[in-house]
């Protein structure tokens, strides 16, 4: 069984007009949001094996937040930069594409392909777009990633950081 955790970026910043897209910072919510998030993983006792990350800015921050509170080294943070511009499709093969020695993969993301994949893979599980700093988590029975298929994925909860709200 695979455990395929979809993250959100924290909240990011608007207040630099000379900044392109991908170069916005987490603003302070974001920054607050992201290791929250990560202890939430530690405290269920999550080790991961695989971090990929959207090479923007804001998504890399949460990777490396989240890195931090569930002891992940912080230079093994893979980043892809198809993650910003793929779209759900893109997401799965580069799911399909991780080391099959990897059981537990975290990928930050952006909206709205990150709800979209979810829904891809579990669809009628979250009912609302993935918020900021939000996780889902997916177990995939299968032994290899490039068996992922929403035939064999399904939710196990979703995690946001407004209110410690958890289901």
């Amino acid at each position: 069984m695979k455990s395929l955790y979809l993250m959100r970026h924290a909240k990011s910043s608007w207040s630099f007009d000379d900044l392109t897209d991908e170069q916005r910072p987490l603003n302070t919510r974001g920054r607050d949001d992201a290791p929250l998030m990560g202890k939430a993983l530690a405290n269920r006792n999550i080790k991961l094996d695989l971090l990929l990350s959207s090479a923007a800015v804001r998504a890399l921050t949460t990777a490396a937040l989240v890195a931090k509170e569930v002891e992940y080294p912080h230079e093994k943070i893979a980043v892809n930069p198809d993650i910003y511009h793929g779209d759900v499709h893109t997401l799965l093969n580069i799911v399909r594409a991780c080391p099959d020695e990897a059981e537990s993969v975290l990928l930050v993301g952006h909206n709205n392909t990150i709800t979209e994949f979810a829904n891809l893979l579990a669809p009628d599980t979250l009912h609302q777009e993935l918020p900021t700093a939000g996780i889902v988590c997916l177990h995939i029975n299968a032994q290899r990633w490039s068996e992922v298929d929403q035939a064999n994925t399904e939710f196990y909860f979703f995690d946001r950081p407004r209110e410690g709200k958890h289901h």
